[in-house]
Protein backbone atom coordinates (compact mmCIF):
# COMPACT_ATOMS: atom_id res chain seq x y z
CA UNK A 1 0.00 0.00 0.00
CA UNK A 2 1.55 3.82 -0.96
CA UNK A 3 1.97 5.79 1.69
CA UNK A 4 -0.89 8.55 0.39
CA UNK A 5 -3.73 5.18 0.40
CA UNK A 6 -2.22 5.15 3.81
CA UNK A 7 -2.62 8.75 4.76
CA UNK A 8 -5.71 8.63 3.05
CA UNK A 9 -7.34 6.10 5.19
CA UNK A 10 -6.07 7.60 8.37
CA UNK A 11 -7.49 10.95 7.52
CA UNK A 12 -10.69 9.04 6.95
CA UNK A 13 -11.00 7.22 10.34
CA UNK A 14 -9.75 10.50 11.76
CA UNK A 15 -12.37 12.45 10.26
CA UNK A 16 -15.25 9.36 10.71
CA UNK A 17 -17.15 11.00 13.43
CA UNK A 18 -17.39 14.47 11.56
CA UNK A 19 -18.33 12.20 8.24
CA UNK A 20 -21.28 10.91 9.88
CA UNK A 21 -22.56 13.91 11.76
CA UNK A 22 -22.72 15.91 8.29
CA UNK A 23 -24.34 13.03 6.76
CA UNK A 24 -26.93 12.63 9.28
CA UNK A 25 -27.52 16.61 8.23
CA UNK A 26 -27.43 15.74 4.71
CA UNK A 27 -31.66 14.42 4.30
CA UNK A 28 -32.91 17.35 5.51
CA UNK A 29 -30.28 20.16 3.98
CA UNK A 30 -31.44 18.42 0.79
CA UNK A 31 -35.07 18.79 1.40
CA UNK A 32 -34.33 22.40 2.34
CA UNK A 33 -32.94 23.38 -1.29
CA UNK A 34 -35.52 21.51 -2.96
CA UNK A 35 -38.76 23.04 -4.29
CA UNK A 36 -40.67 19.55 -4.74
CA UNK A 37 -39.53 16.13 -3.83
CA UNK A 38 -35.98 15.80 -5.36
CA UNK A 39 -35.96 13.11 -7.86
CA UNK A 40 -33.54 10.26 -6.39
CA UNK A 41 -36.71 10.40 -3.58
CA UNK A 42 -37.43 6.65 -4.92
CA UNK A 43 -36.56 3.22 -4.07
CA UNK A 44 -33.47 1.17 -5.78
CA UNK A 45 -35.80 -1.03 -7.92
CA UNK A 46 -37.67 2.62 -8.99
CA UNK A 47 -34.14 3.74 -9.84
CA UNK A 48 -33.16 0.45 -11.77
CA UNK A 49 -36.31 0.51 -13.59
CA UNK A 50 -35.70 4.19 -15.06
CA UNK A 51 -31.86 3.26 -15.95
CA UNK A 52 -32.74 0.14 -18.10
CA UNK A 53 -35.52 1.68 -19.65
CA UNK A 54 -33.46 4.25 -20.58
CA UNK A 55 -30.89 1.58 -21.64
CA UNK A 56 -33.49 0.49 -23.94
CA UNK A 57 -34.48 3.24 -25.81
CA UNK A 58 -30.60 3.70 -26.56
CA UNK A 59 -30.02 0.45 -28.13
CA UNK A 60 -33.14 0.94 -29.95
CA UNK A 61 -32.08 4.12 -31.28
CA UNK A 62 -35.26 6.34 -29.45
CA UNK A 63 -33.97 8.47 -27.02
CA UNK A 64 -36.05 11.08 -25.17
CA UNK A 65 -35.13 14.71 -26.68
CA UNK A 66 -33.66 16.68 -23.73
CA UNK A 67 -32.95 20.54 -23.99
CA UNK A 68 -30.00 20.41 -21.87
CA UNK A 69 -29.86 24.43 -20.88
CA UNK A 70 -33.44 23.37 -19.11
CA UNK A 71 -32.89 23.29 -14.99
CA UNK A 72 -29.39 24.02 -15.71
CA UNK A 73 -29.63 27.03 -13.16
CA UNK A 74 -31.47 24.52 -10.43
CA UNK A 75 -28.86 21.92 -11.00
CA UNK A 76 -25.96 25.00 -10.47
CA UNK A 77 -27.68 25.13 -6.65
CA UNK A 78 -27.88 21.68 -5.92
CA UNK A 79 -27.98 17.60 -7.51
CA UNK A 80 -30.26 14.80 -6.88
CA UNK A 81 -28.74 12.15 -9.02
CA UNK A 82 -30.59 8.65 -9.27
CA UNK A 83 -27.83 6.46 -9.24
CA UNK A 84 -24.17 5.75 -8.79
CA UNK A 85 -21.95 4.31 -10.78
CA UNK A 86 -18.68 2.66 -10.68
CA UNK A 87 -17.92 2.85 -14.48
CA UNK A 88 -15.00 1.61 -17.00
CA UNK A 89 -12.80 4.92 -17.97
CA UNK A 90 -13.26 2.92 -21.23
CA UNK A 91 -14.15 5.72 -24.42
CA UNK A 92 -16.60 3.70 -25.57
CA UNK A 93 -18.33 3.50 -22.17
CA UNK A 94 -20.65 6.41 -21.64
CA UNK A 95 -23.10 5.74 -18.30
CA UNK A 96 -25.10 8.97 -19.39
CA UNK A 97 -25.39 8.09 -23.13
CA UNK A 98 -26.26 4.27 -22.59
CA UNK A 99 -28.81 4.94 -20.47
CA UNK A 100 -30.39 7.84 -21.76
CA UNK A 101 -30.23 10.25 -18.75
CA UNK A 102 -29.71 14.01 -17.83
CA UNK A 103 -26.67 15.77 -16.78
CA UNK A 104 -27.47 15.44 -12.70
CA UNK A 105 -29.32 12.26 -13.30
CA UNK A 106 -25.91 9.85 -12.72
CA UNK A 107 -23.37 10.22 -10.20
CA UNK A 108 -19.89 8.62 -12.06
CA UNK A 109 -17.52 7.07 -10.77
CA UNK A 110 -14.93 6.03 -13.85
CA UNK A 111 -11.66 4.06 -13.25
CA UNK A 112 -9.86 1.52 -16.44
CA UNK A 113 -11.06 -2.12 -14.78
CA UNK A 114 -14.05 -0.70 -12.73
CA UNK A 115 -12.87 -1.86 -9.59
CA UNK A 116 -12.87 -0.34 -6.04
CA UNK A 117 -10.24 1.91 -4.58
CA UNK A 118 -10.21 4.05 -1.41
CA UNK A 119 -10.90 7.28 -3.93
CA UNK A 120 -13.91 5.57 -5.67
CA UNK A 121 -14.91 4.12 -2.80
CA UNK A 122 -14.90 7.41 -0.97
CA UNK A 123 -16.95 9.09 -4.01
CA UNK A 124 -19.40 6.57 -3.75
CA UNK A 125 -20.02 6.96 -0.01
CA UNK A 126 -20.46 10.68 -1.14
CA UNK A 127 -23.11 9.77 -3.62
CA UNK A 128 -25.09 7.60 -1.34
CA UNK A 129 -24.64 9.21 1.82
CA UNK A 130 -24.72 13.13 0.67
CA UNK A 131 -26.59 13.23 -2.23
CA UNK A 132 -28.69 10.53 -1.79
CA UNK A 133 -28.66 7.91 -4.75
CA UNK A 134 -31.09 4.80 -3.67
CA UNK A 135 -29.30 2.80 -6.25
CA UNK A 136 -25.46 1.94 -6.69
CA UNK A 137 -23.99 0.28 -9.93
CA UNK A 138 -20.83 -1.46 -10.70
CA UNK A 139 -20.62 -1.33 -14.10
CA UNK A 140 -18.52 -3.50 -16.92
CA UNK A 141 -18.68 -4.10 -20.32
CA UNK A 142 -17.88 -6.51 -23.28
CA UNK A 143 -13.89 -6.66 -24.77
CA UNK A 144 -12.52 -4.92 -21.42
CA UNK A 145 -8.85 -4.33 -22.04
CA UNK A 146 -8.49 -3.91 -17.85
CA UNK A 147 -9.88 -7.39 -17.62
CA UNK A 148 -7.77 -8.75 -20.73
CA UNK A 149 -4.57 -7.11 -19.19
CA UNK A 150 -5.05 -8.47 -15.58
CA UNK A 151 -5.49 -12.04 -17.77
CA UNK A 152 -2.49 -12.18 -19.44
CA UNK A 153 -0.64 -11.36 -16.22
CA UNK A 154 -2.33 -13.82 -14.34
CA UNK A 155 -1.21 -16.54 -17.22
CA UNK A 156 2.38 -15.04 -18.47
CA UNK A 157 3.80 -12.28 -15.83
CA UNK A 158 5.43 -9.67 -17.60
CA UNK A 159 6.44 -6.13 -16.42
CA UNK A 160 4.25 -3.64 -17.49
CA UNK A 161 5.31 0.46 -18.26
CA UNK A 162 4.58 3.05 -15.68
CA UNK A 163 1.90 2.90 -13.33
CA UNK A 164 -0.63 0.58 -15.21
CA UNK A 165 0.39 -2.68 -13.30
CA UNK A 166 -1.45 -0.74 -10.38
CA UNK A 167 -4.93 -2.05 -13.18
CA UNK A 168 -4.23 -5.80 -13.46
CA UNK A 169 -3.12 -5.96 -9.47
CA UNK A 170 -6.28 -4.38 -8.57
CA UNK A 171 -8.43 -6.92 -10.61
CA UNK A 172 -6.69 -9.93 -10.25
CA UNK A 173 -8.05 -10.47 -6.97
CA UNK A 174 -11.83 -10.93 -8.45
CA UNK A 175 -10.74 -13.16 -11.89
CA UNK A 176 -7.72 -15.56 -10.80
CA UNK A 177 -9.70 -18.15 -9.59
CA UNK A 178 -11.90 -17.79 -13.12
CA UNK A 179 -8.42 -17.62 -15.36
CA UNK A 180 -6.65 -20.28 -13.46
CA UNK A 181 -10.33 -22.36 -14.41
CA UNK A 182 -9.37 -21.57 -17.73
CA UNK A 183 -11.64 -22.70 -20.40
CA UNK A 184 -14.15 -21.13 -23.05
CA UNK A 185 -15.29 -17.42 -22.71
CA UNK A 186 -12.85 -17.14 -20.59
CA UNK A 187 -12.55 -12.87 -21.10
CA UNK A 188 -16.90 -12.88 -20.99
CA UNK A 189 -16.71 -14.56 -17.68
CA UNK A 190 -13.21 -12.85 -16.15
CA UNK A 191 -15.56 -9.50 -16.70
CA UNK A 192 -18.64 -10.76 -14.88
CA UNK A 193 -16.50 -11.88 -12.04
CA UNK A 194 -14.44 -8.90 -11.44
CA UNK A 195 -17.82 -7.13 -11.56
CA UNK A 196 -19.29 -9.35 -8.79
CA UNK A 197 -16.48 -9.10 -7.13
CA UNK A 198 -17.26 -5.02 -6.79
CA UNK A 199 -20.32 -5.26 -6.64
CA UNK A 200 -19.75 -7.63 -3.38
CA UNK A 201 -16.91 -5.01 -2.00
CA UNK A 202 -18.88 -2.01 -2.37
CA UNK A 203 -22.09 -3.27 -0.95
CA UNK A 204 -20.35 -4.23 2.31
CA UNK A 205 -18.35 -1.40 2.68
CA UNK A 206 -18.36 0.19 6.22
CA UNK A 207 -19.27 2.71 7.28
CA UNK A 208 -21.98 4.70 5.04
CA UNK A 209 -22.76 1.91 2.09
CA UNK A 210 -23.30 -1.32 3.79
CA UNK A 211 -25.29 0.33 6.34
CA UNK A 212 -27.87 2.11 3.82
CA UNK A 213 -27.58 -1.34 2.40
CA UNK A 214 -28.94 -2.89 5.16
CA UNK A 215 -31.66 -0.62 6.02
CA UNK A 216 -32.96 -1.13 2.20
CA UNK A 217 -32.39 2.47 1.57
CA UNK A 218 -29.91 1.59 -1.36
CA UNK A 219 -29.24 -1.99 -3.48
CA UNK A 220 -25.55 -2.23 -4.85
CA UNK A 221 -26.10 -3.94 -8.70
CA UNK A 222 -23.69 -4.74 -11.15
CA UNK A 223 -24.32 -5.28 -15.03
CA UNK A 224 -22.11 -5.46 -18.24
CA UNK A 225 -22.48 -3.03 -20.97
CA UNK A 226 -22.54 -4.81 -24.60
CA UNK A 227 -20.24 -2.75 -27.03
CA UNK A 228 -21.86 -4.28 -30.12
CA UNK A 229 -24.96 -3.92 -29.27
CA UNK A 230 -25.61 -1.05 -26.61
CA UNK A 231 -27.55 -3.37 -24.76
CA UNK A 232 -26.78 -3.49 -20.56
CA UNK A 233 -27.07 -7.22 -18.84
CA UNK A 234 -27.83 -6.91 -14.89
CA UNK A 235 -25.82 -9.49 -13.56
CA UNK A 236 -27.73 -11.74 -10.93
CA UNK A 237 -27.15 -11.05 -7.58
Amino acid sequence: MYATDRNSRRRFLQHAGLGIVALSLAAPLRRAWADAAPQNAITPKAALDRLMAGNARYAAGKLDPKDFSAGRAARAKAQYPIASILSCADSRVAPELMFDQAPGDLFVVRVAGNYLNHDALSSLEYGVGVLGTPLVMVLGHSHCGAVKAAIQEIQDPKPLPGHIWDITDAVRPGIENVVKAGGDGLLERAIDANVGYNVSRVASAQPIIAAAVTSGRVRVVGAEYELATGKVRLLED
